[in-house]
């Protein structure tokens, strides 16, 4: 029965390291695909594409890290539940869409379900976060390294319009949020950054 025991949990932990990986990676590399469909077909009469309201575990923007190398990219979905972080990076709803003024702020797995954010530790102060919309390209520097800040989860001032005051927002910034360690964590790495340039499609 121990041996049932083992084998059975090994399964699990198998799965859950190797197993989600492939099942998520295919939704992200679909959602991408859908994501680049949709925008090719014309936009509803009076509705900005930027500024709809994203609909609940659907990608609605395209993530790009350029220090992870050129052909890097992610879809974002709206949420940041188990079944959303499952099929990319997720947006955490209560924040600001990419370009307003306020928090544009993203949690992602280090590990498991396709591991997005395994290596954001490695990202330094100045590197780029690109994020891709239908109309625009929002071009983002980080004032530092998610190295350098780490939070509980119940520390949401991280995702505060401007993170940790209480004033109306004046710029627009981003916010990305993953596990401190490779194994679960009830800790947060986090990286701020700020927008410096906006390119029209």
């Amino acid at each position: 029965m121990l041996l049932v025991v083992g084998v059975g949990v090994l399964g699990w932990v198998g799965w859950q390291y190797f197993g989600t990986g492939i099942t998520s990676n295919q939704q992200m590399t679909e959602g991408e695909n859908s994501l680049r469909s949709q925008w090719k077909a014309p936009a509803r009469a009076g509705v900005k594409p930027s500024a709809a309201k994203p609909s609940t575990g659907k990608p609605f923007v395209l993530l790009r890290i350029p220090r992870f190398g050129a052909d890097w990219v992610k879809p974002v979905v709206e949420g940041v539940d188990a079944d959303e972080l499952a099929r990319g990076i997720g947006h955490y709803p209560q924040t600001q869409l990419p370009g307003q003024p306020g928090n544009f702020a993203v949690a992602g797995h280090r590990v498991t379900h396709g591991s997005p954010f395994r290596k954001l530790l490695e990202l330094n102060k100045g590197d780029q976060v690109l994020v891709e919309t239908q109309d625009a390209v929002y071009t983002y520097v980080l004032d530092g390294s998610p190295r350098d800040l780490t939070v509980k989860a119940s520390q949401t001032w991280v995702l505060d319009p401007v993170p940790g005051k209480q004033q109306p927002p004046t710029r627009s910034i981003i916010t990305l949020t993953t596990c401190q360690d490779l194994f679960h964590s009830p800790d947060r790495s986090v990286a701020f950054g700020h927008l410096v340039k906006v390119t029209q499609k």
